[in-house]
Formats: C-alpha cells, structure tokens, sequence
C-alpha cells in the first residue's frame, strides 16, 4: 500500500477499500466476550450480506486470559490449523485494565507468545487486537478503573501497547467505537443485565467494528441487522466507520494482504537528512533519495550537494509484500552562513521559551524533527519572543536577506 507524504503530511497514493480482499479466513481466541450473542457468526453474517466471504473459527472459554490460553495446548492447535490471514485474540475483560506492573508481568507476555506462534504459523499472516470496552459503571475495585470512561480508557491505552509492542499489529477498535456510541446515543443499550456482556446491540456494534477494521471498508448500507430494528443496526453502522474510516493508520490497520509496511521519520537540518527506517516486518530496503543517489541500508543519511525539491522513498520488501513510503524534501539553505549563530539567544522555561536576536530584521522559522514547519514571525528582533515548549530536537532558523542563523535545541 504506497504512501506519500508531501509538504510533510501523509497522503495515502490508493483508496484503501480497493485494495481489501474479498475473501479471508479469521481466528478468534477469546472468551466470552466474543461467544455470547455469537460474534464470529455476527461477523460472518454482516459480511455476507456487503458480498464479502468470511471462513470463521474460533476458540472460546469463559474469563480465559492471555496466559489462560498460552496454557491450553488446543489454543496452539487451532492457531496452527491452517494459515489464518488473521487471527483475533482477546484478553480476560479486566485483565488490560489492572496496574501496568501487573499487566507487564501477567498479560503483555502471553499476549506476545501468542503473536509469535501466529506468524511462525503464516509469517505473512495478521495478528488483530481485540479491544474491548469498559463495564457500565466501571470496575469498583480499584479507584483508576471506577467508571466506564476511566476503565475503557486503561483499556484502549493497554490494547494499543500491546499492538505497538508486537510489531505494530493491528487493533479492531471494538471499545473505542463502544465510547462513541455511549456519549452520541445514550439510548442505546449495549451491555446486558450484569453490566458487562454485550447486549444483541454490543455484539452487532462489534461486528460492524470488526467488519471496517478487516476490510478498511463501512458496513453501512448492509440489510442484516442481527435482529435489531432497521434504524438502530444503521446506527451502529455509521459508528464503526466514523470512528475507524479516518484512524486506519492509527490502529495499524491495512489491507491483510499487505502485512509488509514501509514507515520512516525524517530530521532535516539544511542539506543533511537523517533517516529512521519504521517499517513493519520487513525484511528488505531499497532507499532512493531522488537526486540519483540510492542505499540498502535499514536506516539512512544523505547529504543533498545542490538546491531543490527531492522525492525521497523507501521501499519496504518482504516474502509477502512490497510497500512504500515517500516524502517531499526541499532544500534551500545550502550555502548560507553560521557564523552569526551567536546572535541568537534562547532561554528555555518549564512551559515556554525566549527567543530573541542581538540584531533586528530577522525572521523565525521553527521546525519540528520530520520537517513541519510548527511556527513563523517576521521582523524578530531584541524583544524576546515566547512560543511553546516542545519536547523533541527543533532547528530554529533566524533569516534575513543577506544571511542566517541556524541553531539546532534538544529541549
């Protein structure tokens, strides 16, 4: 799936609902949180009825955790089954939710035994993160986790670590969307009777989740309604693509076929780019830096000789998948001076920094470390000028029409 970012903001080259399949095959390990009101067949049904296929199994067991199902040889056997293109794994409903000490010792590593058995069953397979939802009226066990809002948030926090932490899997933002629903349409119940389950409306709501986040496509428009009247099952439709349609890479979500992606940041400083290569399971990189020059190597650096706007891409490559990734760079200070960097001064405070010339008629420009221009102010002279404090490596540009000062900050 190419990308292309130009003037620094990343623009997708391809329609992502174009290049979703048709046909997959997915595997649930769960609880049940995933058996009750049947999610799998839920799934299966909603698909069916947009024209997609769907071979569905699953391997449910009530209030089973990540290291529940490590545990449990047959969790193993359904997973090496066949070559899932994506398997859906869950973990107990609190179990994301609890101090992070314990998570880090009693989930996240079952959690990433279970990603590695999956890839070295289909290592161009997908690994999908179900994220859950808070209880009703939270968990009054621990005072971090007593309301919904508090508890779905540990959730969302924890699920998305545990993606990022295995190899940016994807995530089906089931608890997200469950937010989103709960704050625009309060009359729709989600939960059944003990507060936690999902209602027919919570599982058909994370179907529809599941559906947008498998295929990167909206469910609305589907005549199944999963025994729900028209106008509710439209609803939760529309929620599900809301949410998810414009988040597709900040869930990591892609086409299933694409397992491989290209991803890296850039600094700048005048003609030097430094290049961080943040591809997902790739194995191979093929960099060109547009000028003719070109590298193999997993990260870069490369120094432009003359002016101008260079394309500069990376093409990430697998035994699944090539994807890629480019950025515009413009290069417009070659040949300007440093020598009058000590004419500029800076006092850093807790929220804000000083910033001002010995000399006036300067300009300010400040960038941030992939290339944004973050701020701009004309005719800085001795006044000292405030702007934000930023945490990360700046390059501050004091120009004028005869010279400039670059200076480079690590706040």
């Amino acid at each position: 799936m190419k990308k292309f970012l130009l003037l620094f903001f990343l623009l997708p080259l391809t329609i992502p609902c174009l290049l979703a399949q048709d046909s997959i095959s997915v595997l649930f390990i769960g609880n049940s949180y995933t058996y009750v009101n049947d999610l799998p067949g839920t799934l299966g049904s909603l698909a069916s009825s947009l024209g997609k296929e769907i071979t569905i199994d699953s391997k449910t067991n009530g209030g089973f955790t990540f290291q529940n199902q490590v545990n449990d040889p047959l969790t193993f056997s359904k997973i090496h089954s066949k070559p899932w293109d994506v398997v859906v794994i869950q973990g107990q409903s609190q179990e994301p939710s609890f101090p992070d000490s314990q998570v880090n010792t009693q989930t996240l590593p079952y959690a990433l035994q279970l990603t590695d058995s999956i890839w070295a069953n289909n290592s161009c397979g997908n690994v999908m993160y179900y994220m859950t939802w808070g209880r009703q009226n939270g968990d009054s066990q621990w005072s971090e986790i007593n309301t919904f809002e508090k508890m779905n948030t540990r959730l969302y926090n924890a699920y998305m670590r545990m993606a990022d932490s295995s190899d940016r899997s994807m995530v089906s933002p089931v608890g997200r969307v469950w937010s989103y629903v709960r704050a625009n349409h309060p009359t729709i119940n989600l939960y059944n009777a003990d507060q936690s389950h999902p209602s027919l409306e919570g599982t058909y709501l994370a179907a529809c989740t599941f559906y947008t986040s498998l295929f990167q496509q909206s469910p609305v428009g589907s005549n199944f309604y999963g025994g729900l009247n028209s106008a509710t099952a439209g609803i939760l439709q529309n929620a599900a693509a809301l949410v998810i349609l414009d988040s597709l890479d900040h869930f990591h979500l892609h086409p299933v076929d694409e397992p491989t992606q290209a991803d890296f940041s850039m600094v700048q400083n005048g003609e030097t780019i430094q290049l961080t290569n943040e591809s997902s399971r790739a194995v191979t990189y093929s960099w060109n830096f547009g000028d003719g020059q070109t590298a193999t190597t997993t990260d870069a650096q490369h120094v432009f000789s003359s002016n101008g706007n260079y394309t500069v891409q990376l093409i990430a490559t697998s035994s699944c998948n090539s994807d890629t990734m480019s950025i515009q760079v413009n290069v417009t200070s070659l040949g300007l001076s440093d020598l009058n960097v000590e004419q500029v001064r800076m006092i850093t405070h807790d929220e804000f920094m000083e910033v001002m010339s010995n000399e006036p008629g300067f300009s300010l420009e400040v960038w941030s470390v992939d290339g944004r221009t973050l701020f701009e102010k004309q005719e800085v002279g001795q006044i000292p000028l405030s702007i934000p404090r930023i945490n990360q490596v700046q390059l501050f540009r004091f120009t004028n029409s005869e010279r400039a000062a670059k200076v480079v900050r690590i706040f």
